[in-house]
Order: C-alpha cells, then sequence, then structure tokens
C-alpha cells in the first residue's frame, strides 16, 4: 500500500531535519564529516524509526537490539538519532539518569572539548552509543562479536516458552570499513558461524577521503560477501524508505546467514552544485553551500539546529513507543523467568553489573613448589578451567593456536561454539588475530568476560583492538604465550623484543607476566575483579620453577603489581635490588641465592605488573624500591626501553637490544646474558662502582 501523502511528509521533515542538524554541526565546528551523514540520513531514520527495537527511556536494557555506525567519522548522523529520539543518559551503576544523553546544545558544541559529541562516536562516553568507532572496520568487525554474544546468551539462557535473549544487531559502514582487513576477517567468521541476528549495511558511495574508490578498490563486494556465506540484497536509491524497509525486513527473516544490504547513495545528497566530493566527505560544506542546500530541502535556509514541530512527536510514537512496548514485555516475561528459573536469572543480573558469582574462585589450585616448575601458559590453563567451570559467562578461545596456549576449556560440558552449537564455551576465532580481537569487544560490551589468545609476537595484529579495549574500559582479556626469545629454534620471526613494551604504552590497559605459577593464579585473580580494564596476560612457553612460598613472599603481592620477593636474611637493608618479570624472575632467584651466600646483602623484586605498581601511593613503593638503594639491576628478555625509570640512572638494564636468533634457549640465553654468571657479574660490577 502506497504510504499517504502525510506519512511522507513526516518521514522526509525527521529525515531532513538529520541531515540540517548535521550539517549545521560540522559547519558550527568548522570540523567534521557532512557529507555521509546527510546520504546515510534515510537509512538510519528507516532502520531506527520503523525497525530498530530500542527503548530510548533505557538505552541499556539488556535485550535490546544493537546499533553500530562502523563509519565512525559519520558521528552527526548518530548524534543527531540519539537526540531526536530522545535517548537518556545513563551512569555508571546502569541506573539510568533521566537526562538527555545528546542535548541540542552537545550538538551544537560538536567536536568541542567535554561535549557529549566528540569527532567519533565513544563508549561510555555518550549512552546508546554500543562501541567505539572511528577506526575504519573495527566496528563491522565488533558487532560480529556482538552477534555472537547474542547467540551465547540465547543458547545459555532461553528455555521453552521464555525467550528472554533475542536481539538483532545492525552496522552501519562504508567503502573504507569494506577495505581493511578487520572487517573482512570478521565477515568471514560471521559467514561461517551463519549468524542470522547479524546485518550490515554497506554505504556503496564509491568514495573516500582521496577521491573515488576507483583509484584503489574495484572488487565485486557483493559476490565476496555470497561467498562468505552471507545474504546479500541491493537497495538502488538510499533515498527509497520502501525499499529500505523491505531490505530490513529480508535481514530479519533469515533463517542461517547474516545480512548484507548494499545502499547505493551519492555523497551529500541534495547539494546542488557542490561538485567537490572530497569536501563534502571530509570538510564543512560552507555557508552558502548549506543555504542552498537547505532551500533545496524546501528548509528555512537561515534557520540553525531546528527541529521542527512534530519530529520529536514522530520519533516518539515510532521508536519511542516500540522499544517502551518490547521493554515492557521483556520485563513481565523476565518476572515470570525468576520465578521458574532463579538460578539463570541472577547470572542475567550478575552479568549487567559485571559482578561475580559466590565462590567463582574456590577452586583456583596452590601450586606446590617445585624447582622443575612449570610453563606460565600450562598453569593458566589450570587456573582457567577452575575459574571457567564456576563462571559461566568466562568465554573464549584463540586464533587458531588453543592447543598451544592452553585456553582451551576441558571440563565436562565446556563445548565448542559453532553453527550448530552456539552454547559452547570454546571460541575459534581462525588464523584472524585482528578480527579476534574486534570480536572480543564486541562481546565485552555485552557483558561477557571473553578471552582470546596467540602468539605474544603475533599480539600486533591485535593492536588496534587492544587500544580499543582500553579507550572504551571492557574487561577483555587477551593471553598471549610464547612471550620470549625462550622460544628458541623458531627465530626472530617469532620471538617478542618490542612488544611488552609496546603494550605497556598503551593508557589503562594492565600488562601482567607472572614469574611462576602461583603468580599465574594470583594473576588470574587481578583479572577476574576488573570490571573496567582490559588485561594482556603474558606468559611463557617454557617452564619456571614454581617456587618455595615458605622461603619467598607469598605471591598475593601481584596484585600491588611489585612486590619484596626475597631480602637480606638478617633483615638489613638491601644493597642491591634485583627486579624481574616471568621466567626471568627465576633467574634473579638463582643470583639472589648466589650473593646471599657471598654475604652479600640482596633483595629480589617480582615485579609483573608496571601498571599496578603505578597505581600504589608513594610509601608502598618506595617500600618496594627504596629510593636510597641505587644499585638496581632489570631482567627482562625484551626491550630496555622504559626500565630506566625503575633501575634509576645508576642501575642495570638486562634486555634485548636486538632482534633474536634461531637456537636453542640455553644458547640463546648464553648469547644474550640471561644466565645467573652474568646476572652476577653485572652486580659485582655495579656494587664495585658504589663501593659496596
Amino acid at each position: 500500500m502506497a504510504a499517504s501523502a502525510k506519512t511522507v511528509d513526516i518521514d522526509n521533515l525527521c529525515v531532513n531535519t538529520i541531515r540540517c542538524l548535521s550539517m549545521d554541526a560540522v559547519q558550527a565546528a568548522n570540523s567534521g564529516h557532512p557529507g555521509t551523514p546527510m546520504a546515510m540520513a534515510p537509512v538510519a531514520y528507516t532502520l531506527w524509526n520503523r525497525k530498530l527495537r530500542f527503548n530510548p527511556q533505557d538505552p541499556v536494557w539488556f535485550n535490546r537490539d544493537r546499533f553500530v555506525l562502523s563509519m565512525g567519522h559519520a558521528s552527526m548522523l548518530l548524534y543527531s538519532m540519539l537526540h531526536l529520539t530522545g535517548v537518556k543518559s545513563v551512569d555508571a551503576k546502569y541506573e539510568t539518569v533521566g537526562t538527555p544523553t545528546v542535548s541540542l546544545d552537545d550538538i551544537k558544541r560538536f567536536r568541542q572539548l567535554d561535549s557529549k559529541c566528540p569527532g567519533h562516536p565513544e563508549y561510555h562516553w555518550t549512552s546508546g552509543i554500543e562501541t567505539t568507532t572511528g577506526p575504519l572496520g573495527q566496528g563491522f568487525a565488533t558487532s560480529v562479536g556482538m552477534a555472537m554474544a547474542e547467540k551465547w546468551l540465547a543458547a545459555h539462557f532461553n528455555k521453552p516458552g521464555f525467550d528472554v535473549i533475542n536481539y538483532r544487531v545492525y552496522a552501519l559502514g562504508g567503502d573504507g570499513c569494506m577495505m581493511e582487513g578487520g572487517a573482512s576477517e570478521a565477515a568471514s567468521l560471521a559467514g561461517h558461524l551463519k549468524l542470522n541476528n547479524l546485518c550490515w549495511i554497506y554505504d556503496n558511495n564509491h568514495i573516500t577521503i582521496e577521491g573515488n574508490t576507483s583509484w584503489a578498490f574495484s572488487e565485486d563486494v557483493a559476490t565476496r560477501f555470497i561467498a562468505y556465506g552471507w545474504n546479500v540484497t541491493r537497495v538502488g536509491d538510499a533515498n527509497d524508505l520502501e525499499r529500505l524497509e523491505a531490505a530490513l525486513k529480508v535481514a530479519e527473516n533469515s533463517l542461517d546467514r547474516p545480512t548484507l544490504i548494499v545502499v547505493d547513495s551519492h555523497i551529500a545528497w541534495g547539494a546542488p552544485s557542490k561538485q567537490d566530493t572530497h569536501a563534502a566527505h571530509g570538510e564543512p560544506l560552507g555557508e552558502e553551500e548549506i543555504k542552498g542546500t537547505k532551500r533545496n530541502y524546501g528548509w528555512p535556509e537561515d534557520a540553525k539546529f531546528l527541529v521542527p514541530d512534530g519530529v520529536y512527536d514522530h520519533f516518539k510514537a515510532g521508536i519511542g513507543k516500540r522499544g517502551a512496548d518490547a521493554e515492557t514485555a521483556w520485563n513481565k516475561l523476565v518476572e515470570e523467568y525468576k520465578a521458574k528459573y532463579p538460578a539463570l536469572a541472577e547470572e542475567i543480573n550478575l552479568m549487567q553489573h559485571r559482578d561475580l558469582p559466590v565462590g567463582w574462585d574456590k577452586d583456583i589450585p596452590v601450586f606446590p613448589a617445585d624447582p622443575k616448575g612449570v610453563s606460565g601458559r600450562d598453569a593458566s590453563g589450570k587456573v582457567l578451567n577452575a575459574i571457567a567451570k564456576n563462571v559461566p559467562w568466562l568465554i573464549g578461545g584463540s586464533a587458531d593456536l588453543a592447543p598451544s596456549t592452553k585456553t582451551r576449556q576441558t571440563f565436562e560440558g565446556a563445548g565448542d561454539f559453532t553453527a550448530a552449537n552456539y552454547g559452547g564455551r570454546n571460541f575459534h576465532f581462525g588464523v584472524r588475530e585482528l578480527g579476534m580481537g574486534a570480536c572480543l569487544n564486541g562481546m565485552a560490551v555485552s557483558k561477557l568476560r571473553p578471552y582470546g589468545s596467540g602468539f605474544m609476537v603475533f599480539s600486533d595484529f591485535c593492536k588496534p583492538t587492544i587500544r580499543l579495549s582500553a579507550i572504551m574500559e571492557v574487561p577483555a582479556l587477551y593471553i598471549f604465550t610464547h612471550d620470549s626469545i625462550g622460544v628458541g629454534e623458531d627465530g626472530p620471526t617469532h620471538q617478542p623484543i618490542e612488544h611488552l613494551i609496546s603494550m605497556r604504552a598503551i593508557p589503562g590497559l594492565i600488562v601482567l607476566r607472572p614469574g611462576d605459577a602461583n603468580e599465574v593464579a594470583e594473576a588470574w585473580k587481578v583479572i577476574m575483579h576488573h570490571k573496567h580494564e582490559p588485561v594482556v596476560l603474558v606468559l611463557s612457553r617454557q617452564n619456571m620453577p614454581t617456587l618455595d612460598r615458605t622461603k619467598y613472599a607469598p605471591a598475593v603481592g601481584v596484585d600491588k603489581g611489585a612486590y619484596v620477593l626475597a631480602d637480606p636474611p638478617s633483615g638489613a637493608r638491601p644493597d642491591i635490588i634485583l627486579m624481574a618479570t616471568g621466567t626471568e624472575v627465576g633467574l634473579a632467584v638463582d643470583a639472589y641465592e648466589k650473593l646471599t651466600a657471598e654475604g652479600i646483602h640482596a633483595r629480589v623484586v617480582s615485579m609483573p605488573s608496571w601498571e599496578l605498581f603505578d597505581h600504589q601511593d608513594a610509601a608502598y613503593q618506595n617500600s618496594v624500591l627504596p629510593f636510597d638503594v641505587k644499585a638496581r639491576i632489570s631482567i627482562e628478555m625484551a626491550s630496555t626501553m622504559g626500565w630506566h625509570r625503575y633501575v634509576g640512572s645508576e642501575g642495570v638494564i638486562i634486555g634485548m637490544k636486538t632482534f633474536g636468533a634461531s637456537a636453542p634457549l640455553k644458547e640463546l640465553a648464553k648469547k644474550f646474558g640471561f644466565h645467573p654468571e652474568a646476572i652476577l657479574a653485572q652486580a659485582h660490577e655495579l656494587l664495585r662502582e658504589k663501593h659496596i
């Protein structure tokens, strides 16, 4: 049935309001991208007001549909939708505050300091934004993790007559997103997993920053996605609301595959004279061009930030009513669910608040002293399984390396997450480190506790997603094994050198490199208690001696980042401090014992996390590393960069200043100075210099 003239008028009025708000905000900021929000306004309008099951009054409703703006440079499109639909802000405790998340004043202050409308959408900064986007392709890839999360949640929680989890995930992106490898990795995985709850909308406008995509991009995207196993449909005109709605209906009815909707558009559609599509994409239009465009829309050309009468009410009657009714019905269903399945209902509540069940840590092992020891990865695998069986939503896998990273959950019922079994706990990301990291972020913002693993040297592939984890403050866990030149014969390509310091350089990220099996156990306790910080857990392939904790300090000091592991037996003030991380803690202890036998007052400091140590107060830091003890040696099989802050200008750093080499570990240790005799020699030289 054809839409009435009145309906068409209000539809066009709403679409043009989105466009004009976007133009005005970019112009006022003298910065930003007006073209894509203008071109995609009809798409966003149709999705939000006709399809999206989302309650603006409660943007953290657990069973809401998710919308991801993968092309984050078009942020004004999202801010316009958040404003016009009346989305309310939410505080850190997930309790709605009631004020608009994006006011008209916020839009007027687009890209200005402390505005709720920063240059790119930021998760947790502005309610209603499901994930931080900006790096192209990352939003698309993250949405796959969201869809995976929904499938797992539904398999775990839904019972006959109680579909408490059944939301859909939508993402909007452009040509740049399609070129980025992370999106392609994730799309391949989504097709393999038959994620029919996922819909990507591709703005096919043939424009990137440099100009027309024909300079660098000529593939048949639709055919590529068919090969991935996606359902592909096309809308030839971005302004055809009815065809857009029909395409969304096709996605909604897909039974066994995700859907890609290819939407043909023209950048800065509606501007009658703008020929420079580069400028329209990446720069303000200019006052005269804006006036001409508004005249073309039938808009008051001098009006700025205008929201005409009827627009707010139309959105309230559309997405507002639909979302509120859906949440009301869901709340009623959940009340019945609580009565019948109280334990599962409590799990949902705990997840929403990132809390842990009672007794989550009761099975964590204590490792007996053992000079032969156990590798970091093996100890971690034991601890992971002890925790995971008590925390059902601790789930994850690896980039095709689970047998090496020891991240498989092996207890009865854990199972594998596949298209035939969405309730499995073990995820298989394939050789797709970047895609894996993005999926972890999507799962983390869905309130799961996800982990992904690989070799430390391949953390480079995950770096963009680790950075976004830190920006978003979500507790994604990255487990990296094969952490040093201890990899041995695999050689420089597989021996991480600069990787530890590159991780430590990321603000808000916690890096943990434990020094024996009990430090691994304590590291996992630290990880599980953190609700808003991502963690990189760095583990060895080779064995580490399990220290005798009746002789040396207990491993609980891990939660402070660094602690005194061993001191002079007499309790005397130390003359020299040996500090180390990971497998090198055992080397420091060996050197300590030899120095002690010589009558030298030595201290060993295990330093698994610089970040946690830096969070401690000055008194604690000085108690571990006394300011007046200048003879200090750090030992770490990685780049020496950064250690000066702890050893001081008079200390010695034993580390890697070159790439490694292909050889057995014993030969490498001798070549690069990672053995007790070399450490003793450095200690004696340093003490002579200090006249000690």
